[in-house]
């Protein structure tokens, strides 16, 4: 093989390991698991994330500790652009995100936000994760609540996602 496909392969499987690592991302946080969560980060990272501003260990904390009260929330990944430069690779990733839960002042809301999350990645022993995170929010729209319980809503449509360990992702295989 020559240097240059060498190179090319070296690249394709980064760009792989970085997608992996934000989709990791979503699945931490809408099936609130830890492992995923805390997967895509390395620990001496840090995270501008709306209302929490400091480390990626705190972050997840927070995470962790806010997502109870989260009904439901669904984190889905588009346009990746992944551009690497020295130490590391610069990624912009679009974002949508629907969450039912509690608003500022007490109540169940439901949101449909949309924004990038603008990471820089690093490779250490082999791995990509999140050094720095700063999400930008571009679009946020608060959404009627339905009046209908879930049950009501999805019908056959079963299973309904749940968190883990409950969820049917987890009992693949």
């Amino acid at each position: 093989m020559t240097a240059s496909l060498e190179d090319s392969i070296r690249e394709l499987l980064a760009r792989e390991a970085i997608r992996d690592c934000l989709y990791r991302y979503c699945r931490g946080i809408d099936r609130m698991d830890e492992a995923a969560l805390r997967s895509a980060y390395w620990p001496d990272g840090e995270d501008r994330h709306g209302p929490y501003q400091g480390s990626a260990v705190g972050f997840i904390e927070w995470a962790l500790a806010t997502l109870p009260s989260i009904e439901r929330g669904i984190h889905q990944i588009h346009n990746i652009l992944i551009e690497f430069r020295e130490g590391g690779a610069a990624v912009e990733s679009y974002f949508s995100a629907f969450q039912r839960q509690p608003g500022p002042e007490g109540g169940m809301k439901q949101w449909d936000m949309k924004g990038r999350y603008l990471d820089w990645f690093v490779e250490r022993d082999g791995e990509w994760r999140v050094l720095k995170r700063q999400v930008v929010f571009d679009w946020v729209e608060e959404l009627p609540l339905p009046t209908a319980s879930e049950a009501e809503r999805f019908g056959l449509r079963q299973p309904i996602g749940s968190r883990w360990p409950d969820d049917p992702v987890y009992s693949i295989g």
